[in-house]
């Protein structure tokens, strides 16, 4: 049974700031602002991250066992739509209301906190609690807050982990084990994270340029982005759901592209819609000589080359577990702003394309807007995890 899965609600923090405001400001102007250079963390590298910037809320006492940066930006991102969200909660009741959460980096950076203070003092801080860095203790935290007894879980499928959550959202609706779902994903920026990409010799020391021939890699970001998914209709919703599972490398794509392609097709497939009717592509676009290489080879099989494109990761940096829906945000926003015309994220780099990467189009700054059906446009996310973890989205703007 095909049911309406509106994304009703968006609470989002990352690099670009912490409001729709300010996001979309800096997201429809390509700025970088928000990435900031450092060279305190690797020995003898410097690099640019995505981080949050600002005080964040406090965990509250009553949850102290959840008190961890990843929750603080998961509260600061849920405390913008903390209203609606009771509102819906209130009128289907708590046991009704799921969570579905993902992650991959959870509580690492207070769990470092942590080990320090152990080997330092022989012992745990006091205020430390496994809830805090546990996969599950983000979903949790959140139902806990809510003080809801639905389905609450997590999911993390590496960089694919908050496309997946809203994928496994939408089922829960159609299943009718749901009412509504708060879904989306959060990952803070951990020493972790950061020396093992800098062991992969993945992270470029400046800005990640996707597609250029002069790419060195990514760039990190931390960011949270949580929605309110409801059956309602009309607004934007989540149409097509695609996902492959290829399993090449526990690190590196298919060279081919074949497992990206396949979860491109699946969700033009499941949204019923042709490759020409979508208007947008937000791609996966991590600036590394793999990902860049199958992805646009992928899209333009899938797409041709035509089809305007654009990697955000430049603007906030890949913020891995939290990337699926945190440009799922984006596509939110775009759609959010379009009336007769589609607003288009521009693709930020250098400008010297890479002449062995298929030539698909990527948005140039200065061109601001696409024409698009009223009440029909369609735009789609690419988002593709470690271990062949590949989750596509398509998304469009309905009127009820």
């Amino acid at each position: 049974m095909t049911i309406s899965c509106r994304l009703s609600k968006l609470g989002l923090v990352n690099a670009l700031g912490t409001s729709h405001e300010e996001v979309s400001a800096g997201l429809f102007a390509g700025n970088q602002d928000g990435l900031v250079k450092r060279d305190d963390i690797v020995p003898d590298r410097s690099f640019y991250l995505g981080e949050v910037q600002g005080r964040l809320p406090e965990i509250p006492d009553t949850l102290v066992r959840f008190r961890c940066r990843n929750n603080q930006l998961s509260l600061a991102a849920l405390q913008t739509i903390e209203k609606e969200v009771r509102t819906a909660i209130e009128a289907v009741g708590r046991h009704r209301v799921g969570v579905v959460f993902g992650t991959s980096t959870s509580g690492v950076s207070d769990a470092e906190v942590a080990l320090r203070y152990q080997r330092e003092r022989g012992g745990l801080a006091p205020g430390f609690a496994y809830d805090q860095l546990e996969f599950g203790g983000g979903a949790g935290f959140i139902a806990d807050y809510l003080d809801i007894c639905g389905p609450t879980y997590t999911i993390s499928t590496a960089c694919s982990s908050g496309a997946r959550a809203l994928a496994s959202a939408r089922a829960l609706l159609e299943l009718d084990v749901c009412d509504a779902v708060i879904a989306g994903a959060t990952d803070s920026l951990c020493n972790l994270t950061i020396f093992g990409f800098s062991a992969l010799q993945a992270i470029s020391e400046e800005i990640t340029n996707p597609c250029s021939v002069n790419r060195k890699g990514l760039t990190l970001g931390e960011a949270s982005a949580l929605f309110l998914v409801t059956r309602d209709a009309g607004g934007i919703q989540l149409l097509g759901v695609g996902e492959s599972s290829e399993a090449h490398h526990m690190s590196a794509p298919d060279p081919s592209g074949g497992g990206a392609e396949t979860a491109m097709r699946a969700a033009l497939e499941d949204a019923g819609a042709d490759a020409s009717q979508i208007a947008y592509l937000n791609l996966h676009g991590t600036g590394t000589p793999l990902n860049d290489s199958m992805e646009c080879a992928a899209v333009a099989r899938v797409f041709g080359n035509e089809l305007p494109c654009s990697s955000t990761k430049p603007l906030v940096g890949h913020t891995l577990g939290a990337a699926g829906a945190t440009e799922a945000a984006f596509c939110w926003l775009a759609l959010q702003a379009a009336d007769l015309e589609l607003p288009l994220i521009p693709h930020r780099w250098d400008g010297a394309r890479d002449p062995e990467l298929a030539p698909i189009n990527l948005v140039e700054s200065s061109h601001s807007s696409s024409p698009s059906p009223k009440g029909a446009s369609l735009v789609a996310t690419n988002s593709f995890g470690f271990g062949g973890n590949n989750c596509v989205l398509i998304f469009g703007r309905e009127t009820p």
